[in-house]
């Protein structure tokens, strides 16, 4: 059986032809080259490094005698990674074994019914709010569809707001400061959205590049308060003879910045692992 992969997503058909269309992103048929496998590929012994290994945290495969120290995607440490076999399927225990439970003192030497049912019902997990938010989070991919609209409409507000400064138009200015107010309640979703992915997708790892993106997000939930506030007390900020029209720009532009880096770092955990 052959295998054939994806030009555009990276998604692996197992087959004797590649699919029509691609089930995840839809391309065409065409768009699949096959996977030449080499006689080292399969389970090459393990004293010649070519043993694989795929973090846990971003999906980045590791090709060697054991992990890196490090995930050059995601900076994951090396506890993070399980061994692979060839087709990708996860050699040996992954989850570590649950503790062995405490047997009770033998008090008495029958158990009620009751204490059993007691028992079993006290060793149910109890499901919270937040994981009962998680679910339609991650099924339906809320916080890329979520940062996509602050994303889009951020470029084009600092844009106005360059254009009303050097060229007095009022109207652009105005465009802007709407642009932002919509930002602005767009933001909590997104930033919630946003913690249940780093919760549940990376589980909570403090790495470099999940502090950039969360110090970036703060950025630019707060320089978007200020600037939306800032204009509701003074309608006359960005006026002609105002003398703090290039500070409010000046802040307009770190916030673009900081957008700009907190989707570059998105971009680098979803596409990494692809090189």
């Amino acid at each position: 059986m052959s295998k054939w992969e994806c030009g555009v997503c990276g998604y692996i058909h197992k087959g004797d032809a590649p699919p029509d269309q691609c089930p995840v992103c839809e391309a065409q048929k065409k768009m699949f080259t096959e996977v030449v496998e080499t006689a080292a590929d399969p389970a090459p012994p393990a004293s010649e490094g070519g043993r694989r290994w795929r973090c846990l945290v971003c999906g980045y495969v590791h090709s060697g005698s054991e992990p890196p120290d490090k995930c050059p995607v995601c900076a994951a440490p090396k506890s993070q990674f399980v061994e692979i076999d060839a087709e990708g399927n996860t050699i040996g225990e992954t989850v570590p074994p649950a503790a062995p439970m405490e047997t009770a003192p033998p008090a008495t030497a029958v158990t009620t019914a009751p204490a059993v049912a007691e028992a079993q019902g006290s060793a149910k997990v109890e499901t919270t709010f937040f994981d009962t938010l998680a679910g339609p989070v991650q099924k339906f991919h809320l916080h890329p569809i979520t940062v996509h609209f602050p994303n889009g409409i951020l470029p084009a507000a600092v844009g106005f707001l360059a254009i009303a400064l050097f060229f007095n138009i009022t109207s652009l200015e105005l465009a802007a400061f709407y642009n932002l107010i919509a930002v602005l309640l767009m933001l909590p979703v997104v930033l919630l959205t946003g913690f249940i992915e780093w919760q549940k997708r990376y589980k909570c790892l403090k790495s470099f590049i999940f502090i950039t993106k969360i110090l970036c997000s703060l950025v630019v939930l707060a320089a978007t308060s200020v600037l939306v506030f800032w204009r509701l007390i003074d309608p006359a900020v960005m006026a002609p003879e105002s003398p703090s029209r290039f500070i409010y720009l000046g802040i307009a532009v770190a916030l673009l910045g900081a957008a700009g880096l907190a989707g570059h770092l998105g971009g680098k955990l979803v596409f990494g692992s692809r090189g």
